[in-house]
């Protein structure tokens, strides 16, 4: 995807995003906010490749106290790497979550955008889209940095191992489905989102 385009979709996506969340106004982080927010996700400056996971398995009293919220558990791979000709980290993201009531597995993944700034409540985040109209998230960080706070109106995702229109279909927010705090998890957790060989090495490598 061309990068003017990546750019429109992801603020599209966090756009929409603030639009539910009282018109809070966005704009692009500086430099240095993009830098330092970089760090605290990836646990420091990257190296080659990074990569930070993220995991919730929702316990039954909390699905319990959240009889609307459709996912039973949610993992997030964020990775970045930079790249030398264009002296730019990039950013993509993996998600994979099982619904509540199914047994399928799916997984969304795509590109994101450089950190952007919520001015009102002062939280940066990056603004993550999927391909062709796909939707996308945005991932914060708790003031700790030990969970990744992940919002969404709408992104598509593949039943895993169904990458075409058989398995695609959509996670949509609902009242108990808009907001997710996964936990901080040793990259290996997440290697179930990672196909490729060598970037699986690198994952169990990092």
């Amino acid at each position: 995807m061309k990068f003017p385009l990546l750019v429109a979709l992801t603020l599209a996506v966090l756009t929409g995003a603030a639009r539910a969340e009282d018109d809070n106004y966005i704009r692009q982080a500086t430099k240095a906010e993009a830098e330092t927010f970089s760090a605290r996700v990836f646990s420091g400056p990257p190296e080659q490749k990074r990569f930070a996971c993220f995991v919730r398995r929702y316990d039954a009293d909390h699905l319990a106290q959240h009889p609307k919220q459709k996912v039973a558990t949610m993992k997030l791979l964020m990775s970045t790497e930079y790249d030398k000709e264009d002296k730019e980290l990039h950013y993509s993201f993996r998600l994979g979550f099982k619904y509540r009531q199914r047994s399928a597995n799916f997984d969304s993944a795509g590109s994101c955008h450089h950190a952007v700034f919520e001015d009102t409540g002062n939280e940066v985040r990056f603004g993550c889209g999927v391909e062709c109209d796909g939707g996308g998230i945005g991932v914060a960080l708790s003031q700790d940095d030990k969970s990744a706070i992940v919002r969404l109106e709408r992104v598509r995702a593949w039943q895993s191992g169904k990458q075409d229109d058989e398995g695609d279909e959509s996670l949509v927010a609902g009242s108990d489905d808009k907001m997710f705090r996964l936990d901080r998890a040793p990259n290996s957790d997440c290697a179930s989102l990672v196909t490729d060989r060598k970037e699986l090495a690198a994952l169990r490598h990092k």
